[in-house]
Formats: structure tokens, C-alpha cells, sequence
């Protein structure tokens, strides 16, 4: 809201869109806290997620503080400075932002940070005067540190009882490394706060085009009857990166690009894809079906994974000479259920790779009696491409223009640079944060659909860190290792060739 809006106008935007959205009129302080907050995340996505939320007016200057919380000597104005460069918009707005932040220096283990940030929140909340004191603690932290601050905040840091209110926790990924590590966090957690408490965030469910899944697939008629193993040949969810790790391959090696992307983001686009319709838009029912569904995931067969290591990521001097690390890897999921039966869910996603998206696509079986019968068609896909570029296009075969009976392929697009020109798309984070201070938690894992993921993943994790399964080398700047296409190929992807999506323009 550039331009330098006053108080009382984002005060009316805030409330317009809570009636357009269905917001609870919850009233009162809001103390946010960012623990880690001179880190790199909290600078580059959490503070201008906060900003953006301010400026569009969800947030208000006079009932929002927000307070930075880490182990550095920094002031109050040493925190904002560090953080000015990552945001951006009307001057006097981020100044009016910037006053909002207050910064309290401690460590992660010992009471007396935490019962200094407490006093500093409840000075604010006790010169507020309000009835209801909100408070948000976001862990832009490392997982390892998860248990000792939330323990510091469980005896510190929690809403007075004494005023009605709230304390909501978010943490990030990764939740664990594998199925035992994951449910000791889950229950060192659960022994501190209760599941409605508890956020645990994966920034892709914030995306706009992840969010309108569920719209795609349940309130379009033409979807309905054919999303299912019927019609549908195998479906692709893939995210590909074209650049590497680059002064991360230390923190990387530790993880692979199985738990850093496909086991939590592309899962969770997965469980939108292949849920059944849930009873109704509440969160607890959305994600009672995201668990029934990975609960019918059959084990992975080594012999449907492909694993790949781009050349040159062991240069980093922060990475083994011997690491077996996947910077690349496909694999198939299959669903053990009376509408995915036989239909391969192919999950692929790599670094160092020959260009940045990230996608799903749906390919349909082919034309039955093809009167046609030109090879170069290729099949109908739906394909939803969720960064960069925000698009929906439906891949047809058309006749091409001329006066001869010849097709080729071409698309009906729902391009969202073109369809929503005047639009800001927000930010997943924004979003999120957003979704927890409304207590929504339909876009966030619950403990049982985490548990239920790590279970499909757990076997094939532990056989890459035995060795039993070796990465394969691959050209940076190219697909992957050959072997990744020929396991789509094996399993029913049939690749169009000559075709390219491009996005449309004014031009």
C-alpha cells in the first residue's frame, strides 16, 4: 500500500478483507516474535512477509509489536537496519514498519533471555490495555534448537492465563531426517503444546497455484469424472533448480535433495493432487484425507528410484570427498487405492539442473481408435506451473492452419501474468503467517500426515546413507542423469517432442 496510506485506512483495508475472507474478529495485542532473528531466513523472508502483511493492512501499527530474538548484541535500531535492505515500498511506510520492531538479545538454552523477552512483551501488552494478548513465536532457527526454545517458551513466554488469548509456535522444516528422529521432535513437542498450537510450516502450501488445487479439482465439473486411473496415464510433480548449492554443501550433505524438497514440498503437492474430496473446507477434514492418502502409498521399489550428484558438488570443501549424496532424484509413487491403481506419481526434483520450474503435470492415456494417427501429437496434459511463470495450460492437439489435414500441439492457457495483470500475488510466507494468526491450520502438517510421510520415505533414506543405493553422476546444466527419463519412459511418460510452453505476453 505504497503512497504513504495512513493508520485508519489500512485499519479499513484490514476489515474489508476480513468480511471478503471470513476472518475471526479476533481483537487485542498481537506480539510476534522471531526467534533467529539476525539469521538469513528471518531477514529474507520472515520480517518482509510481516512487512508485506503490514502494508496491505492485516496487521496493525497499534495492535502489532513485533520483537527479534538471538544470540547477537544488536539494539533495537542495529536489528532494523540489518533488515531495511529486504524490504521494500513507501519510505514512510517502512518507517512506520521499522518502529514496530523491538530487538532482545539471549540464548536459546538459559531462562534469563527468555525472561527478559517476556517482560518486554508484557510491557507492550500492559500499555496496550487490551483484553486479549496474542502471542506468535516464529522459530527461524535451526530444528536442532527446537526443543530447548520451545521448552524456554513453555516456562517463560506463554499468554498469562490471567487474560484471554492465545501462544501459537511456528516451526520450519526440516521436520527430523527420518521416521524415528521425526517423531522424537514431534513428541519432545507435543509434551510442550497442543497440536492446535503448533504450526509446523512448509512454504509451498502457502503457494497461490498449490492453494488452488483444491479449487481445480473439486468445483470444476470437467475435472470430476476424469481424474482418476481411467483416464489418467501417470502424473509428473517436478521442481528443478539451475543453479547448486553454492556455499550451502555442508548444511545440504546433511539432508540430500530427497528430505530437502521431495519428501515435504512435493509430497505436499502430491496429497492435493491424489486426495479424495474432503468432507468439507475445515482443516481437519482437508487434512484427514491428505493422511488417508499417503497412508496408501505402497513401499518405494529401489528399482523405480533414480539418484544423481552433478559433478562438481564435491569441490565444496564443506563436502565429504566420499559423499553419496543425491543433489537429483526421481522417484515413483504408486497408490494402493480404487482411483490411483496403476497410475505411476513420478516425483522428481534436482539441482544444477537446465532451468529453474517447478510443476505438476497430469498426462491423460491416449486417444482410444485414434483415427489420426500421427505419432507427433503427443497426449492431452494439464499442467500447473507453480513458479516462476504462475500458470494453468491444457496441452490439445489442434489442427494446425493451412489447407492440408495436419495437427500439432498446442495449448488453452490460463496464464496468471496475463489473466491478473493488476494483481499481487503474495508471498507464500505472508500468506502463512497470515493463516496462524487466524488459527487456520489448513495448510500446515499435521503430526500424523508427517509421521505417515516419513514412513513411505524412511526405507529408501536409509539405504542412500548405507550405500545401498549410489547417486549417478550428471552434466550441471543438463536434465539429469539419462537414466531418470528412461524410468518416466519405463513406467508410461511419453515426452512430446518439438513442443514448448511459452508463457504469453502483451507483445
Amino acid at each position: 500500500m505504497s503512497g504513504g496510506s495512513t493508520p485508519s485506512s489500512r485499519r479499513n483495508s484490514f476489515n474489508s478483507l476480513s468480511r471478503d475472507l471470513d476472518l475471526p474478529s479476533e481483537q487485542g495485542c498481537l506480539s510476534i516474535v522471531v526467534l533467529g532473528a539476525s539469521g538469513d531466513l528471518a531477514k529474507k523472508k520472515t520480517f518482509p512477509a510481516l512487512y508485506h502483511l503490514f502494508d496491505q493492512g492485516f496487521i496493525q501499527s497499534g495492535e502489532v509489536h513485533i520483537f527479534g530474538y538471538a544470540r547477537s548484541n544488536l539494539s533495537d535500531d542495529g536489528l532494523r537496519e540489518r533488515i531495511r535492505g529486504y524490504l521494500k515500498g513507501d519510505p514512510e511506510d517502512l518507517s512506520e514498519f521499522l518502529q514496530l520492531i523491538k530487538y532482545v538479545s539471549g540464548s536459546y538454552d538459559t531462562g534469563e533471555g527468555f525472561q527478559k523477552l517476556n517482560k518486554t512483551i508484557s510491557q507492550y501488552e500492559a500499555s496496550n490495555k487490551s483484553g486479549s494478548y496474542r502471542r506468535l513465536f516464529y522459530l527461524a532457527l535451526p530444528p536442532s534448537v527446537y526443543p530447548s526454545v520451545c521448552k524456554m517458551i513453555r516456562t517463560y513466554c506463554m499468554n498469562p492465563s490471567s487474560h484471554p488469548g492465545w501462544t501459537r509456535v511456528i516451526v520450519e522444516k526440516p521436520f527430523g531426517k527420518d521416521l524415528d528422529s521425526a517423531e522424537e521432535l514431534s513428541a519432545q513437542l507435543g509434551e510442550l503444546f497442543e497440536e492446535h498450537q503448533l504450526y509446523r510450516i512448509d512454504h509451498y502450501l502457502g503457494k497461490e497455484l498449490v492453494q488452488n488445487l483444491l479449487v481445480l479439482r473439486f468445483a470444476n465439473r470437467l475435472f470430476l469424472p476424469l481424474w482418476n486411473r481411467d483416464n489418467i496415464d501417470n502424473i509428473q510433480i517436478v521442481f528443478r533448480e539451475d543453479f547448486g548449492t553454492e556455499g550451502r554443501g555442508g548444511y545440504f550433505d546433511q539432508y540430500g535433495i530427497i528430505r530437502d524438497i521431495i519428501q515435504n514440498h512435493l509430497l505436499q503437492v502430491f496429497c492435493l493432487v491424489a486426495m479424495e474430496k474432503p468432507v468439507s473446507l475445515k482443516p481437519e477434514h482437508i487434512r484427514d484425507e491428505k493422511v488417508k492418502v499417503l497412508q496408501s502409498v505402497n513401499p518405494i521399489k529401489p528399482e523405480e528410484v533414480v539418484l544423481g550428484q552433478y559433478d562438481g558438488y564435491k569441490d565444496d570443501p564443506t563436502v565429504p570427498d566420499d559423499s553419496n549424496t543425491p543433489t537429483f532424484a526421481s522417484v515413483v509413487l504408486r497408490v494402493h487405492n480404487e482411483r490411483w491403481e496403476g497410475v505411476p506419481f513420478i516425483l522428481k526434483a534436482g539441482k544444477a539442473l537446465s532451468s529453474r520450474k517447478a510443476e505438476v503435470r497430469v498426462q491423460f492415456k491416449d486417444v482410444p481408435g485414434d483415427i489420426f494417427r500421427n505419432k507427433r501429437q503427443g497426449r492431452n496434459e494439464f499442467v500447473i506451473r507453480l513458479q516462476p511463470s504462475e500458470a494453468m495450460y491444457m496441452k490439445l492437439t489442434v489442427k494446425k492452419p493451412g489447407l492440408e489435414m495436419a495437427t500439432e500441439q498446442s495449448e488453452l492457457d490460463l496464464s496468471y501474468g496475463m489473466r491478473y495483470q493488476n494483481i499481487k500475488i503474495p508471498e507464500a510466507y505472508e500468506r502463512l503467517i497470515l493463516d496462524t494468526i487466524r488459527g487456520d491450520q489448513q495448510h500446515f502438517v499435521r503430526r500424523d500426515e508427517l509421521k505417515a510421510a516419513w514412513q513411505i520415505f524412511t526405507p529408501l533414506l536409509h539405504d542412500i546413507d548405507d550405500g545401498k543405493l549410489k547417486a549417478l553422476p550428471y552434466e550441471p546444466g543438463s536434465r539429469g542423469p539419462k537414466e531418470a527419463d528412461e524410468l518416466s519412459a519405463r513406467v508410461g511418460y511419453v515426452q512430446t517432442h518439438g513442443y514448448i510452453w511459452i508463457p504469453p505476453t502483451l507483445a
